[in-house]
């Protein structure tokens, strides 16, 4: 059965059209807040743990999304799918090692039974900067501040006070977990060791630096090179300055860090939209300047530029400079900026404006303005002569 009812898109805060990507990096924030090995004997946390954990499981499986996008919970049950697992019985370790791709690989104690053979890794960790379209025309670097768990300095992640070490847990025997009987007997659930808390070890005279727990939060400053043209929500991969391995894989902390990811949230700019690699200006010019041949200034990352108004330029029209929008992070081709053509009609007139207007009026023939012609047939056809 599933532990819960909620919608998973819900549980994930994404919506219904998220691509798997999106969804990934949303299961990775929230596995990273809630995973166990963060918050231990923290009943609540697990639980939005263990929620997640079974809303990605569905999502990121394009046959049982689209059972659930269609039928929902019970069209899941109906089919039988692997979704439709109790997770309210399962190990936060065995819930966290279906999804263990997202960080970077098997981590030692949270993978397959061989795990412990296996190079421990840490978790990974992520930050976010805010850029505006300066920086992503041309790239910059960025101070990036942020705290992760490390290695306890005083006792080198051991956990116990200098000159003392500690003792392996005679409940589990130094194995981190537990077997247990399950209704009838029909089955034996793993679970994390109650007495040391899947360390295999207990601590008599621990630390008094981090209190026995072999990791203490740190602050960390990096200077982080943003490539040009990256978009929104991308993130920059910062490779070892995540966490060490967690103390009950390794507690000397040996083994591979985890990583940075660094998100990119982009300001919005007070007279550009982005589209794609382009650039879109919404440009107004006068009646006179759309009219009759113009010259006018038109705003780029690097300044102005001048663009020549064509005679009878139309509201809506659209006009292109190559190469003034922004670079392709992959090929560094530069995109092009679009000014979308805005013609203001004056509010206001001097007396002289309304009577060159008058005079202008007079002079105008009405019968072969082409979109005026078309509007009067239309209108002869809907009702007669």
């Amino acid at each position: 059965m599933m532990s819960t009812t909620r919608d998973y898109y819900e549980v994930l805060s994404v919506s219904r059209d998220s691509d798997g990507d999106e969804i990934k990096r949303a299961y990775r924030r929230l596995a990273l807040k809630y995973h166990p090995d963060r918050n231990p004997d923290d009943a609540k946390t697990e639980a939005k743990f263990k929620e997640a954990a079974e809303a990605y499981e569905v999502l990121s499986d394009e046959k049982r999304r689209k059972i659930y996008d269609q039928y929902g919970h019970e069209g899941l049950r109906r089919d039988g799918s692997p979704a439709a697992h109790d997770f309210s019985r399962m190990d936060p370790s065995d819930i966290f090692s279906m999804f263990e791709e997202i960080f970077g690989g098997k981590r030692n104690g949270h993978g397959s039974r061989n795990a412990r053979q296996q190079v421990a890794r840490g978790y990974d960790l992520e930050t976010q900067v805010v850029l505006d379209l300066a920086d992503v025309a041309h790239g910059c670097e960025r101070d990036v501040e942020f705290t992760r768990v490390d290695i306890c300095e005083t006792c080198t992640g051991t956990g116990a006070k200098p000159g003392s070490k500690p003792n392996t847990c005679k409940t589990c025997g130094g194995q981190g977990k537990v077997a247990q009987q399950g209704l009838g007997g029909m089955f034996r659930m793993v679970t994390t060791c109650p007495h040391c808390r899947g360390r295999g070890v207990l601590i008599d005279d621990p630390c008094s630096t981090c209190h026995g727990k072999g990791r203490v939060p740190k602050k960390r400053k990096l200077v982080v090179k943003i490539p040009a043209g990256i978009h929104e929500g991308q993130a920059v991969r910062v490779q070892g300055e995540g966490e060490p391995p967690p103390p009950d894989v390794s507690p000397s902390g040996q083994g591979v860090r985890g990583d940075l990811h660094v998100i990119i949230t982009i300001k919005n700019h007070s007279l550009f939209e982005r589209d794609g690699d382009n650039l879109v200006v919404q440009l107004p010019i006068s009646f006179s300047q759309a009219a009759l041949v113009a010259e006018v200034d038109v705003p780029t990352i690097e300044g102005k530029k001048t663009l020549r108004i064509q005679a009878g330029t139309q509201y809506g029209d659209i006009y292109k400079l190559d190469h003034e929008g922004l670079p392709n992070l992959r090929t560094g081709r530069t995109g092009d900026l679009i000014s979308v053509i805005r013609v203001e009609i004056p509010k206001k007139l001097s007396t002289k404006q309304k009577e060159i207007l008058r005079q202008f009026s007079e002079t105008e023939d009405h019968d072969v303005l082409p979109e005026r012609h078309s509007f009067w047939n239309k209108m002869k056809d809907l009702f007669g002569s």
